[in-house]
């Protein structure tokens, strides 16, 4: 049963990697595109992580700091790109 959850996991992530590529065909602004695909990685990478837990208990330590990295990277990661692109646009923050 643990398997079979683990593999549900793994290939939930791997649909959530697909679905977040397949946005960038879209003809939304480029921003809209980059949030959906860092949404739909992030979530799919801890799904992964997720069921590699399942599968390898022993060694949950490193995959709970991989999933709380995956979180806190990417999330960063979406406030500086939006920082950026609205600095390139014109836009101030100061």
């Amino acid at each position: 049963m643990i398997n079979l959850l683990s593999y549900f996991c793994i290939a939930t992530g791997i649909v959530f990697w697909f679905w977040g590529t397949a946005d960038l065909l879209s003809k939304r602004s480029v921003l809209f595109k980059l949030h959906s695909l860092s949404v739909a990685d992030t979530l799919g990478s801890i799904a992964i992580v997720v069921g590699l837990l399942l599968k390898i208990p022993r060694e949950w330590p490193l995959l709970l700091l991989a999933i709380i990295c995956l979180a806190l990277w990417n999330t960063m990661l979406g406030y500086v790109l939006a920082y950026c692109s609205s600095a390139s646009n014109g836009g101030s923050r100061d």
